[in-house]
């Protein structure tokens, strides 16, 4: 096409420059040169003409070729946007699933704590228990043993001084104050016991409270991550 512009730039240039005729508007061309460059643009614009139908035609196929990888890559985009979402849901399923697991475990772990607690608190409510009613026994059984001597020791005092009545009196005023000092230990021991007992619980109870409280906070922290990753997808 270049050729054929040139060939017709020629020939306007070549009509500008030619020689005009007298009293007319015509002029004086070299015959030869118009014809040969009139030849130039006859013989070149077939090929041009076919070039630009190659050039048409490439465009076609290039067209054709631009969808046909459009749509493929369009293909692809949507296969990877729904393996993503799925790779997604998958991860927030696994995550919940990971939540409610480690839920149950401290769940489960706070509640055999506390078992073993309050196993730990029976056992040591039942040694001192019993511990404090064998000492109670024991006092009673010394308080009685002092009873019994000190009977015997004013009955022996009596046969030997029938008529002095404030021995025997004595004796028996100090067994029995040492009766009710045994019965009051024992009772002081198991005040003891069943306070001690009491506090011991009421501390588990506090220890158990706030576990229930962490797993509490746990699971509602879980639960808006969860809910705001289901809500993202």
């Amino acid at each position: 096409m270049y050729r054929v512009f040139e060939a017709l730039d020629q020939v306007v240039t070549m009509m500008e420059e030619a020689r005009g005729l007298p009293m007319t508007s015509g002029c004086v061309v070299p015959r030869g040169d118009v014809l040969e460059l009139l030849d130039d643009v006859r013989d070149a614009i077939p090929a041009e003409l076919d070039d630009a139908q190659d050039v048409l035609d490439k465009r076609d196929d290039l067209v054709a070729t631009a969808q046909r990888e459009a749509a493929e890559l369009l293909s692809a985009a949507r296969a990877e946007a729904e393996q993503t979402v799925s790779d997604a849901r998958e991860e927030v399923q696994r995550l919940l699933d990971e939540a409610g697991t480690q839920a149950d475990t401290m769940v489960a772990d706070a509640q055999a704590e506390a078992e073993r607690t309050v196993a730990a608190g029976q056992q040591e409510y039942e040694q001192l228990t019993g511990r404090a009613e064998a000492e109670a026994e024991r006092m009673t059984e010394a308080g009685r043993a002092a009873y019994e001597r000190s009977v015997a020791e004013g009955r022996a005092e009596q046969a030997r001084f029938v008529d002095d009545t404030e021995v025997v009196h004595a004796a028996r005023t100090e067994s029995a104050r040492i009766i009710d000092e045994a019965n009051d230990e024992a009772y002081r021991l198991r005040a003891e016991c069943d306070s001690y007992i009491d506090r011991e619980l009421g501390e588990f109870e506090d220890l158990l409270t706030r576990t229930l409280r962490t797993v509490g906070r746990g699971r509602d922290h879980v639960g808006p991550v969860a809910a705001g990753s289901a809500d993202r997808l």
